[in-house]
């Protein structure tokens, strides 16, 4: 029943497509961030279903309704991202069909978001993304929150099979990145009963988060928050609000939970945090070595870790073992795979994403037009990113689309922003009384 159910909606939304193009970004969105298809038993779950979504949305670029690219700062650094690791590919030294198999991969992600870029404009299309990608890591959200209750904090939180937030740590810092949109729209809805279920949907998810047992999402839920309130319409009342849902949380957490949550003090004890600071040692060694181009995607290999690995006396168990380990964060992930130039490149986006969305908060507060909502959702968006940069900080999740997502709502709101400026500009120089004021000015010019 599953199946036949995800291939109707599917369906329906394909054919709606063909008459609104943006619906195929919006399907994208969908198939990609939520992976509906890993909650099917039968022929939907090997459907291709991502590639069918893709197909669609690039139908818009044959269409009127496609936009030209918004170049900026921000999508120039994203283009030099997605060029410097094509570069990367060439010089990488892993096996070419690891490489290229993962280029293929990632390249996709990156081009459907360019491609979401050229097609929605305006304050309805850009809610209607945020609604997607937030409401389906909601989704999780509100599920693995009532299974934290459920089973007393005891049970751990887990995402959708063969996504790249199956893992309990990847869906916690998915899940902190999409609170603070999930307070955008609930400013912004105005129907009640939608608003207390944002409500609802923020309080479970708090419980999920800590349901995940993840250390490094309990320190990017403490930062976000923190933000989050700083950025808030009401600073004082939101931030006391934040903390008393986060402590009633945690209060309800079990007694393993703090256990494991102390381990953050004593991490010289924990194998799991040794062996990041081992991976992270290995990559960074390997960077001074490679400093341009890194190892190319696929540094987790054996070849890095023999050549690279530390010899100190800790680590004895794990070159002794043969242990190869990814990343385990987005910083060591860009420099070991794309070396200084690529890590530079890739914090530059979230620089000047946060720089950008700063600015746009204070224009859009001048214009009625955009001050109801651009504001508050550029102070969102920085406090996703904080989110995304404290957790990333300890998970592989460089090329995870949400963060791309969120990105891309800032360069969304400053294209929609320029492009009514624009037209303002051009109505006023065609009205009438301009035309009639410049006929004027040239008669009397000598």
């Amino acid at each position: 029943m599953r199946d036949l159910i995800l291939a109707a909606v599917f369906a329906s939304l394909v054919l709606l497509a063909f008459k609104y193009p943006q619906v195929g970004v919006y399907l994208w969105a969908w198939i990609s961030v939520m992976n509906p298809h890993t909650y099917t038993y039968g022929f939907a779950r090997t459907m291709p279903w991502g590639q069918i979504a893709a197909a669609v949305a690039f139908l818009v670029l044959f269409t009127k309704t496609r936009k030209s690219m918004p170049w900026n700062s921000v999508t120039v650094a994203y283009a030099c991202l997605m060029l410097w690791v094509t570069v990367t590919s060439f010089f990488s030294i892993n096996s070419p069909e690891v490489v290229w198999d993962r280029w293929v991969f990632v390249m996709k992600v990156h081009v459907m978001m360019f491609v979401t870029l050229m097609t929605l404009r305006g304050r309805a299309e850009i809610n209607i993304l945020l609604w997607v990608v937030a409401g389906s890591i909601a989704f999780y959200g509100v599920k693995g929150g009532l299974y934290t209750i459920a089973t007393g904090g005891s049970g751990r939180v887990w995402g959708p099979e063969g996504s790249m937030v199956y893992g309990n740590n990847e869906l916690a810092v998915a899940m902190v990145m999409t609170m603070p949109l999930l307070y955008y729209l609930l400013q912004t809805s105005p129907h009640r009963r939608l608003r207390w279920g944002i409500v609802a949907a923020m309080g479970l998810m708090a419980f999920a988060i800590l349901g995940t047992q993840s250390r490094g999402a309990l320190l990017a839920i403490l930062a976000m928050a923190f933000t989050l309130g700083l950025k808030s319409n009401r600073p004082v009342s939101t931030s006391a609000a934040i903390l008393a849902l986060v402590m009633l949380a945690v209060a309800f957490m079990p007694k393993s939970w703090d256990q494991r949550m102390e381990t953050i003090q004593q991490f010289e004890q924990d194998d799991s945090a040794m062996s990041r600071i081992y991976t992270w040692r290995t990559l960074w060694a390997l960077a001074l070595d490679r400093p341009l181009v890194g190892a190319g995607f696929g540094a987790d290999n054996p070849m890095v870790f023999n050549t690279y690995a530390p010899t100190d006396p800790e680590f004895e168990t794990f070159r002794r073992e043969g242990t190869v380990l990814v990343a385990h964060s987005i910083y060591f992930q860009a420099l070991g795979e794309h070396g200084f130039i690529g890590l530079v490149i890739y914090l530059l986006i979230g620089v000047l994403a946060y720089r950008k969305a700063s600015r746009l908060s204070v224009a859009a507060a001048q214009d009625p037009e955009f001050a109801g909502w651009v504001p508050l959702l550029m102070r969102m968006v920085q406090a996703s990113l904080v989110g995304f940069a404290v957790g990333g900080a300890f998970l592989s999740l460089m090329n995870f689309d949400v963060p791309f997502y969120i990105v891309a709502l800032v360069v969304l709101a400053d294209a929609t922003m320029r492009e009514r400026a624009d037209s303002r500009r051009m109505a006023t120089a065609s009205s009438p009384y301009v035309a009639a004021q410049g006929a004027s000015s040239r008669r009397l010019a000598p």
